[in-house]
């Protein structure tokens, strides 16, 4: 089996430490499978880049956690489902609609299931919406450009689900719980 180094700020190559330090920044810690990804410092600094630009859009906290959680469930990441689950908790989405997302559902909330249903269906469907998919979310009140933001949400996510499967970081005590 191969493993992939978690690194730190100390053995990340010269060109990942940004990006590194970037994330310290935003979470008070590197996360380990940010730590993974800095073996290639082009991925992580692609997720650098995306996650500033998505953490800097029109969504709340919340509404990116409900996206993300949705993603990480939907892409099956082990290790972004209980990173995003407890984060998703912590921003304020109801535990009983975090419970849903994880169970493959949506929200009850109206907003949350519109960017849920809409965040599942472009990965499942690998972004051939229908116009139904597209009438139901703008109708939900979110307009055209909220539409194109959540795929760059999916992208960023993409990044790190894929890399989370690919490198299986351990997951943080701090988030054993959410497992």
């Amino acid at each position: 089996m191969t493993t992939f180094p978690i690194h730190t700020l100390d053995t990340a190559p010269a060109a990942a430490q940004p990006a590194l330090h970037a994330l310290q920044s935003a979470f008070g810690f590197i996360p380990n499978i940010a730590g993974a990804m800095a073996t290639s410092p082009v991925l992580i600094n692609s997720l650098t880049g995306l996650f500033q630009q998505v953490h800097g859009g029109s969504f709340s906290e919340a509404q990116i956690q409900v996206l993300l959680l949705t993603n990480a469930v939907t892409n099956r990441c082990d290790w972004a489902i209980a990173f995003h689950r407890a984060l998703a908790l912590k921003e304020g989405i109801a535990p009983a609609d975090v419970a849903a997302i994880r169970a493959g559902g949506v929200p009850a909330c109206p907003t949350g299931g519109a960017l849920s249903r809409l965040a599942r269906t472009l990965i499942e469907t690998r972004g051939r919406l229908d116009d139904a998919d597209k009438d139901a979310f703008l109708a939900a009140g979110f307009s055209q450009d909220h539409l194109l933001e959540v795929i760059a949400v999916v992208a960023a996510s993409t990044l790190t689900n894929y890399s989370g499967s690919v490198t299986r970081p351990p997951l943080e005590p701090a988030f054993a719980a959410h497992a």
